[in-house]
């Protein structure tokens, strides 16, 4: 079947410009149109090989949301963050776990849903800060003699809100004034 149609295309592989006979022809010649086909055979394969993975791990995920007894590797990968991470919210407290052995920390299920349902009455409001009602870091340093170190450490120690406004850290006066 031959046809007197003459349209300007681009290959959908090699993006050429062609003269196509037809209006249903992707490309240029048949060695793009065996190479297209090869191409669209790969993806397809990697798509279904990603698909399988992520049933696999998903498979995964629910085997770790029906334990009772985590560890440490176990937790990181149910949260998504890094295994110091989870350590560094056991050492601050927010999250208890036990040691069995010297190298076998085990979470239980139930701290790690009480890490996210913490009720709203024991989150603090905290109120919005104004610059005339706070100090400057070196303001407080030069007030009550204190090392820059030093300070940091109170405010961590104490929680005190701070505010960055330009180049300047602010912080309450009414709380600092307490402390010192």
């Amino acid at each position: 079947m031959s046809s007197r149609i003459e349209i300007q295309r681009i290959c959908g592989y090699c993006g050429k410009e062609f003269i196509a006979k037809t209006t249903v022809t992707k490309c240029c010649s048949d060695d793009c149109a065996k190479r297209a086909y090869k191409a669209r055979k790969r993806a397809e394969k990697i798509n279904v090989s990603i698909a399988e993975t992520k049933q696999i791990k998903e498979k995964q995920n629910e085997d770790l949301r029906t334990r009772e007894f985590l560890t440490v590797m176990q937790v990181s990968k149910l949260i998504g963050c890094s295994k110091q991470n989870i350590y560094k919210l056991i050492n601050t407290g927010k999250l208890k776990a036990t040691n069995i052995l010297i190298k076998k920390t085990i979470i239980k299920r139930s701290e790690i849903d009480k890490l996210f349902n913490t009720p709203k009455q024991k989150q603090e409001i905290i109120k919005p800060l104004k610059v005339s009602e706070c100090y400057t870091i070196s303001e407080v340093q030069d007030k009550f003699k204190v090392s820059q170190s030093a300070l940091q450490n109170i405010i961590k120690r104490n929680n005190i809100q701070k505010m960055k406004e330009g180049k300047f850290v602010y912080v309450p006066k009414v709380i600092i004034n307490d402390i010192f």
